[in-house]
C-alpha cells in the first residue's frame, strides 16, 4: 500500500491519501485520544506534536504543533497507516449514522445545503470541513475542522469565499464568522 500525502493552506496540517475508504460517516475530527476507541486514531494522536485527527471519505488530515516539524511526523503517521490497512482494517470509522431530511424551505436549510453542495467540497480538497452551527440575526456560524482550522488563511477563505457565496445566493445572510 502507498500512502501519498498532500500539502494543505494550513503549514500545520499535513492530508494524507491511503487509497481507501476512511470515513463511512462523513466528517469527524478528534482531538482527545479518551474520546475514541479505534486503534489508528489513538496512535496517532499518542505522537508527540500531533493536535488533532480529521477523517474525511478518502482522506485522514493530521494537525500538528507549530514546534514541530513535518519530516519528524510524516513517516510515523504513514506508517501507522499502513500497518492499520494491512491488517485487514477496510476503513477507519464505519458506524453509520441516521440524518434527517434537510429542509431547504427554511433560510437554514439553504445555508446547509450550500455549504454542503458548493462550500464543503473546495474546503475538502484542502484537508478540512466547515459545519454549519447556527445563523442568528443575518450572521452564519461555522466551525472549521481539519486543515482549516487555525490555518492562516481561513479567515480570507471565509469573507472572501463562503461569506461571498452565501451572500449571493441567500439574501438573509449579511456575514459569517468562525467559531
Amino acid at each position: 500500500m502507498f500512502v501519498q500525502t498532500e500539502i494543505t493552506p494550513n503549514p500545520n496540517s499535513l492530508k494524507f491519501l491511503p487509497g481507501k475508504s476512511v470515513s463511512l460517516i462523513g466528517p469527524i475530527e478528534i482531538t482527545e485520544i479518551q474520546k475514541t476507541s479505534n486503534e489508528l486514531i489513538k496512535n496517532i494522536l499518542s505522537i508527540d506534536g500531533v493536535k488533532s485527527v480529521f477523517l474525511s471519505d478518502n482522506f485522514i488530515s493530521v494537525n500538528k504543533q507549530d514546534r514541530f516539524e513535518w519530516e519528524d511526523l510524516k513517516h510515523i503517521i504513514i506508517s501507522l497507516i499502513n500497518d492499520y490497512f494491512a491488517n485487514g482494517n477496510e476503513n477507519v470509522i464505519s458506524e453509520r449514522e441516521t440524518t434527517k431530511e434537510l429542509d431547504t424551505s427554511t433560510v437554514e436549510g439553504q445555508i446547509i445545503k450550500i455549504l454542503e453542495t458548493k462550500i464543503r467540497p473546495a474546503v475538502a480538497r484542502d484537508g478540512g470541513d466547515i459545519k454549519f452551527k447556527e445563523f442568528k440575526d443575518g450572521i452564519v456560524r461555522v466551525e472549521l475542522q481539519g486543515a482549516c482550522s487555525g490555518c492562516p488563511s481561513a479567515a480570507l477563505t471565509l469573507k472572501q469565499g463562503v461569506q461571498n457565496l452565501l451572500c449571493h445566493y441567500i439574501p438573509e445572510v449579511r456575514g459569517v464568522e468562525a467559531i
